[in-house]
């Protein structure tokens, strides 16, 4: 580099590694191995860049044994040379700071001369990259605020506005708060862009990140915090400005007409937004006619008889939303493990086939069954904004679980066959439908029997209630699909569909239903989707339930039938407190009732469950 030229820049001081001496021989062996040409140069570059990430002091060099990429012959090097080392400088030698001092003095040594050539030039130019250095650490970082209706926006004027109204319990729900952030944000909260993984949700994890908002409990609880309070009151009162400022504006143009009238292009769809704006920060007033389910839930607690009917038809108001025939779709849902992964090409022809018979169907992650009907609204693009807004979807009552006999054999050894029917059944959908495809001879030739295999689709069908359609290969089953697309299309195409939550169902118990069809009252898909969540929070009697499903003999309806009588595992210990003798405990549960038959649990099973709570120890 030329005397006069200097190099600016800050440079970030490397931390120091604390075994600097097993450090500098590892960089030794490297450069040996370099220098001959063999390939261990590269197991040593990895020792030592394991060894830089260690932030402790070791001993010796069997304790680098617990680092990645240290063998034996590394680590017995280490030690030949610490003790090689002992003996030229004695037994207390110091090995963690044995290079410190003399990387100093060569930084020293290396540093002086560069300093002379630059003369004052240097000390000036030290002068004032720390000026700069002092500017920079002064400076303030700019405030993140999310832009003009996106996600992050959208949540966060939604999280203040739930706030704002009277009985609010102060947090949301994923559910609900994206339900009511949509109209607040341009990009749907659930579906992605086209060739895009993210949707308006995605934007939540920055707000966590820059401290604004705060993910508690499971399900997960999402509120803001003080940061993002006051941001949020800041945008919502600027928001609600521009629309008075709008409203202003053009009650100042309707009274000056006096020139010629002149048409704006622009001004419909300005007056479109801001009707919005308006409408969603008029709901902040009007808390009775927004509450949600669970503010209605809150609310019954507190107040008398006549206070919870209120509450409740208000919160029904709020959900109840329908769509007329003629203003919707219907949409084959495709989950997107049926077309990625595994066998491309086969998983490919399925959709290659449906898109041959002109079939409307939209690829996305489905948390129950593979393949679904949705109604979708239908929308109109709304005048200079680059998307159209986000449908509303109702989920038909047709369900789909598609098996292969491969699939299928190994979904009941492993267990996910009973628990896969379990949460279909659970679902809420009226219809599941099993599409089994037998694929030739290829069920001849796996780990089970072939009559295992038809005794466990004739017992879905018979025991389980479900619809089990047999057919040969994926041509089939994208002709299936078809067909019933076409049905459904045929079946709902002049049915009001009106949407019903599954958190009210429970509330109708002495109601009749509203609509004459049942067929007609549908969920809508993000609650369907939300609901039917694999891994999410389970109650004590739900995961009593799956305990008593992974004893053999023990299906869905010999678990019902036993939460029947005992709802958790403290209940029933009770119950075998209570008996007198052994005998006694091992029959306690062998008359319990099961199934349509009216079967008895039997003294088999019954001493079985009896062993597997009240042992001490292992089970014989």
């Amino acid at each position: 580099m030329p005397v006069g030229q200097v190099c600016l820049g800050r440079k970030r001081p490397l931390p120091s590694c604390p075994n600097p001496l097993f450090l500098q021989w590892l960089t030794e062996l490297r450069d040996q191995a370099k220098e001959k040409g063999m390939k261990t140069q590269y197991v040593y570059q990895k020792a030592i860049n394991s060894l830089k990430k260690y932030p402790l002091p070791l001993k010796n060099g069997k304790e680098a044994k617990i680092l990645q990429n240290f063998g034996d012959g590394i680590c017995k090097i280490l030690d030949e040379r610490l003790q090689k080392h002992y003996r030229e400088n004695g037994s207390d030698a110091p090995i963690h700071l044995a290079n410190h001092t003399s990387n100093m003095a060569s930084s020293k040594q290396v540093e002086e001369p560069r300093k002379k050539p630059s003369g004052n030039l240097g000390e000036h130019m030290k002068r004032t990259q720390a000026e700069e250095r002092k500017e920079k650490g002064t400076r303030k970082k700019r405030e993140y605020v999310p832009q003009k209706r996106s996600g992050g926006y959208a949540v966060l004027l939604t999280l203040y506005r739930h706030t704002q109204m009277p009985g609010s319990k102060g947090f949301m729900f994923r559910n609900e708060l994206q339900t009511e952030a949509q109209p607040l944000c341009d990009k749907s909260f659930t579906v992605p862009d086209l060739g895009s993984k993210y949707t308006a949700w995605s934007s939540v994890s920055t707000l966590i990140q820059k401290e604004l908002l705060v993910k508690t409990h499971n399900p997960a609880r999402y509120s803001l915090t003080d940061q993002g309070l006051a941001l949020a009151e800041r945008l919502d009162s600027e928001e609600t400005g521009v629309t008075k400022e709008h409203a202003e504006r053009k009650s100042e143009e309707e009274n000056s007409q006096d020139g010629p009238d002149v048409v704006d292009l622009t001004l419909e769809e300005e007056e479109e937004q801001e009707e919005k704006e308006s409408w969603s920060s008029k709901s902040s007033e009007r808390p009775a006619t927004a509450l949600s389910v669970n503010q209605a839930r809150g609310l019954t607690s507190e107040s008398d008889a006549k206070g919870k009917s209120q509450t409740l038809e208000t919160g029904r108001t709020a959900m109840c939303w329908h769509l007329p025939p003629g203003s919707y779709d219907i949409v084959l849902c495709v989950d997107f493990i049926e077309t990625t992964g595994g066998s491309s090409g086969r998983k490919q022809e399925l959709a290659k086939e449906l898109q041959r018979n002109a079939v409307t169907f939209d690829i996305r992650k489905l948390n129950v069954g593979d393949f679904l009907w949705v109604a979708r609204e239908k929308v109109t693009p709304v005048p200079g904004q680059l998307r159209p807004p986000v449908g509303k979807e109702l989920v038909l009552d047709y369900i789909i679980e598609r098996k292969r006999m491969d699939d299928l054999c190994g979904s009941i050894i492993d267990g996910r066959f009973r628990e896969q029917k379990f949460r279909l059944k659970r679902c809420g959908l009226r219809k599941p439908i099993y599409l089994v495809e037998e694929c030739g001879s290829a069920a001849a030739h796996l780990s089970l029997p072939e009559s295992t295999l038809q005794q466990a689709i004739v017992n879905t069908q018979v025991v389980d209630g479900f619809f089990v359609k047999r057919v040969q290969d994926v041509k089939e089953s994208a002709a299936y699909l078809t067909i019933m697309t076409r049905y459904l299309q045929k079946l709902y195409q002049n049915c009001t569909l009106f949407c019903r939550s599954r958190e009210l169902e429970g509330d109708r118990e002495d109601e009749t239903e509203q609509t004459a069809n049942l067929s007609c009252s549908l969920m809508a898909f993000t609650e369907f989707n939300y609901g039917a969540v694999k891994n999410k929070c389970q109650t004590v009697r739900e995961v009593f339930a799956r305990q008593l499903m992974q004893i053999s003999g023990v299906s869905g309806d010999k678990a019902a039938a036993v939460l029947e009588h005992y709802s958790t595992v403290s209940s029933l210990l009770q119950a075998y407190d209570q008996c007198s003798n052994e005998t006694e405990k091992e029959k306690l549960l062998s008359s319990i009732k099961y199934g349509k038959l009216k079967r008895n649990l039997g003294p088999a099973l019954s001493r079985t469950i009896y062993q597997l709570y009240c042992t001490h120890g292992p089970l014989s």
